[in-house]
């Protein structure tokens, strides 16, 4: 267990949850509006490299680069110093490696956002690509699988985290929290429904030894969208993702370090339990 985290590492992370909010205000927002006016649902990067048209377009898209960037630099400082209490047993270290993982991802997505401010491309074909050199190495095949089921994993983390409302467990007891705790739960469980079938797909690919049926945010969504009463599934998946960006604009705000903050913070998780026990006092929290 850590110490008390240094008072540098809160701006950080704030910055990190920021970006993330951004991006999935985009990714949600332009679903959105393919489920309202037809055409096709965008992935992560293809969405942000719209962004560049715009004459405000570069700026906005470095600030989300560095903000990814910062996210990731939070999920290593928090896998290293282990601000979240998770402890050094065998849950406590698959926690933390979860967080380097995040943060590889997310080191990753940031450094593409940079690409595309500096004039990059993007073909939206980077899970593919992925996919095609995991497959080309020795094992590739089993390596994509496993990357699926890691996926598959994730989503029902999210979704799971969503449905039980583990995400109060850290988020500070506001008038603010407590109005937007629908949007958050709704957030998470989207977000999981889209991990997992990214998953699925990557997971189809490798047994059929073929990475154009792996694909990511945008192909997720795509398979929302050619559902029966597809237009109506994939608005309430947009609106779910704009709830997850929601979740992370609060954790911006919110969100409480164990390591820094004590134990005497009201969070959302314990103002639930004291309630459930008769033991809340309305007037404080």
């Amino acid at each position: 267990m850590s110490n008390k985290a240094p008072a540098w590492v809160e701006p950080v992370m704030r910055a990190g949850y920021g970006a993330r909010g951004l991006v999935y205000t985009i990714v949600g927002g332009l679903a959105l509006t393919a489920a309202i006016y037809g055409g096709q649902a965008q992935g992560t990067t293809n969405a942000l490299a719209d962004l560049r048209s715009q004459s405000w377009g570069v700026a906005a898209l470095w600030v989300i680069a560095v903000g990814l960037w910062a996210y990731m630099l939070w999920r290593f400082i928090d896998a290293a110093m282990d601000l979240e209490n998770y402890g050094d047993g065998a849950k406590g270290s698959f926690a933390r490696g979860g967080l380097i993982v995040t943060g590889a991802i997310h080191a990753a997505l940031g450094i593409s956002v940079a690409t595309t401010a500096m004039g990059g491309g993007s073909s939206g074909e980077g899970t593919q690509s992925l996919v095609a050199r995991l497959m080309a190495v020795p094992y590739g095949q089993w390596l994509v699988g496993l990357v699926g089921l890691g996926a598959i994993g994730a989503g029902i983390y999210y979704a799971h985290k969503g449905w039980t409302e583990k995400y109060k467990e850290d988020i500070r007891v506001t008038p603010t929290t407590r109005k937007l705790d629908p949007a958050m739960k709704i957030g998470c469980i989207a977000q999981g429904i889209v991990v997992g079938i990214i998953g699925v797909m990557i997971v189809y690919a490798a047994l059929t030894t073929n990475p154009e049926q792996a694909g990511g945010t945008g192909e997720a969504l795509q398979q929302i969208r050619e559902a029966p009463f597809g237009r109506f599934l994939l608005a309430g998946i947009a609106l779910g993702l704009i709830g997850f960006a929601i979740e992370n604009f609060v954790e911006a705000a919110y969100r409480i370090i164990p390591a820094r903050a004590g134990d005497d913070v009201m969070s959302l998780a314990r103002r639930a339990k004291l309630k459930a026990e008769g033991k809340l006092n309305e007037a404080t929290s």
